[in-house]
């Protein structure tokens, strides 16, 4: 009996999506199986399992594998990468295989020959399999397999001369093996690439949901470390004979069809030169308000703002807090053609259809400053500038809210009450700052419970700060940690928000430049409610943890 005559007979497919599975294979070449899972009529796992019970074959869980060293030296990564196979047991001269391709007997064949063992085939799914590979055999690890085995001189490393590095740069296998450290890293949701050397040895470290994992790799990497940099400084179009100061670049890179942008740092360290890329992925980041993570009441807020006909909005935090996503999300938000809005960024970090950005450029005289007064005479309605960092910045922003603009900007200060008195440090006049500034908001990043792995539990009353507020009765949630989030129990981050409305009575106390203890206080009564009660908020909510609140919102 055929597979497909065994989906219909168990209810599992019907004769109409048959139809179209059918269409599918012959219109692109693909396989019957492959063809109704690719239209979404059964999940790779549920396609197994029937393939499975069809061929008398053993469906694994490869989450609950435990794979030895001496089994996966068995097969060479170049092998393993190619046929995406995974040797996961060794037992009484039998090999023990996961594949998810269940009739591509040629490859099991070729592991036959090569370790002339009998070879018993089981199935999981691809994603199962390739997350397992590169755990253990490392990113590239069949690219870097090919490089040991081409380097005869042993020497890689040690090259130094320009040319001999831009020859090494431009082989096949160094492009290769750089394209799959950045797909990698896209497709693990990092935000940033760190490329460390030291003595002997070449770390990686993606930047996931705020946190630092090293990339998993085959050791002999520090062997290529000049190779992979001078590549790097190839794609970002840097100088590779220059390596004693640092060095700023651009990478345009499409994975699947996304436009990612990349920014390239490299600066000279005691064992080479360090890279740091930063990943913006067009498509991916342009939140809308209500993605950001705010409540009801603050949203309602922060929106009648933003439409708001003139005044100046900051957004502050750290850096890496979110605070330029915000204002994109505010643009997109009023963004229509009844309205002009103009940007003055450095850099321009994502496009918004609708909105006129220009680029700071320092090196020829283009700054914050001057792009901003040379802006107004373009008759914008709402002008965002990229950071307020200096005096004649702010300057600059106080007069255009003062001819009948709205302006948002970013600063960087701990919470929202602090942003008029920043102002005032800088130089601008209380009076100015109090007349001008319609709210502040201050927020912060936390990582988000994985959905797949969110479990309840009883919180130990000790681990939970006193402002929280514990019920003996209250159950809290976390996430113990699974192959979507990387046994970490996050998944995603989500956004803290405080923010700060500016009334007359508040307007008054910061003409008086009172300290933000007393703004808080006053901001209290017309709604403000802290970044930390936020944080408790969401995590009654079972969006986040407790621990994630402390470390973000420390007092």
């Amino acid at each position: 009996m055929r597979i497909t005559d065994v989906l219909v007979k168990q209810g599992l497919l019907t004769r109409e999506q048959l139809g179209e599975a059918l269409r599918l294979q012959k219109a692109e070449g693909v396989r019957i199986d492959r063809a109704i899972v690719r239209l979404g009529y059964l999940t790779e796992r549920r396609m197994l399992e029937v393939l499975g019970a069809h061929l008398n074959l053993k469906v694994v869980d490869l989450a609950e594998v435990v794979i030895g060293r001496e089994v996966l030296r068995l097969l060479p990564p170049k092998l393993v990468f190619r046929k995406r196979l995974l040797p996961i047991a060794r037992e009484n001269g039998a090999l023990e295989v996961a594949t998810s391709d269940a009739f591509d007997m040629s490859a099991l064949d070729e592991v036959r020959l090569l370790t002339g063992l009998t070879v018993h085939p089981v199935l999981a799914p691809a994603e199962d399999i390739d997350k397992l590979i590169k755990a253990h055999y490392g990113v590239g690890g069949d690219t870097i397999d090919e490089m040991v085995a081409g380097d005869t001189t042993g020497s890689v490393a040690e090259v130094t001369s320009s040319e001999d590095l831009l020859e090494m740069a431009q082989e096949a296998s160094v492009i290769k093996l750089v394209n799959e450290l950045i797909i990698e890293a896209v497709n693990e949701r990092a935000s940033d690439i760190h490329v460390e050397p030291y003595e002997g040895a070449l770390s990686i470290r993606y930047r996931i949901d705020g946190v630092l994992h090293e990339a998993s790799l085959p050791p002999q990497i520090h062997r290529f470390q000049a190779a992979i940099i001078s590549r790097l400084k190839i794609l970002a179009n840097l100088n590779i004979a220059e390596r004693r100061v640092p060095q700023d670049g651009r990478i345009e890179f499409s994975v699947g069809g996304r436009q990612i942008d990349v920014r390239v740092s490299v600066i000279p360290m005691l064992f080479g030169e360090g890279i740091v890329m930063r990943l913006l992925d067009k498509a991916n980041v342009l939140f809308t308000l209500t993605e950001l993570g705010m409540d009801q009441a603050t949203f309602d807020r922060f929106r009648a703002l933003i439409e708001r006909p003139h005044g100046i909005l900051l957004v502050t935090g750290p850096t890496g807090s979110g605070k330029t996503t915000t204002l994109y999300a505010a643009l997109n938000a009023i963004v229509s053609r009844e309205i002009k809005v103009l940007t003055v960024e450095d850099p321009v970090e994502y496009h918004l259809r609708g909105v006129n950005q220009i680029p700071v450029e320092p090196h020829v005289g283009m700054t914050f400053e001057r792009g901003l007064r040379a802006i107004l005479r373009h008759d914008p309605d709402v002008i965002m500038i990229g950071e307020i960092r200096d005096l004649e910045t702010a300057r600059a922003a106080i007069q255009a809210s003062l001819t009948g603009h709205l302006v948002l900007s970013t600063l960087h200060t701990n919470d929202a009450a602090s942003a008029p008195l920043r102002l005032m440090d800088m130089g601008v006049e209380p009076y100015l700052v109090s007349s001008t500034l319609i709210g502040a908001m201050a927020q912060r990043l936390v990582r988000k419970i994985c959905p797949k792995c969110k479990t309840g539990f009883a919180p130990d009353p000790r681990t939970v700060p006193a402002d929280f507020g514990l019920e003996p009765a209250d159950r809290l949630q976390r996430g113990d940690g699974c192959e979507a989030c990387r046994a970490t129990g996050y998944r995603g981050r989500t956004g803290l928000y405080e923010l700060m409305v500016s009334d007359e009575e508040l307007a008054d106390h910061i003409l008086r430049r009172r300290p933000p203890a007393e703004l808080i206080q006053v901001a209290r009564r017309s709604g403000l409610r802290l970044l930390r009660e936020d944080g408790w908020a969401k995590v009654r909510q079972g969006v986040t943890t407790v621990s994630e609140v402390v470390t973000c919102t420390a007092v």
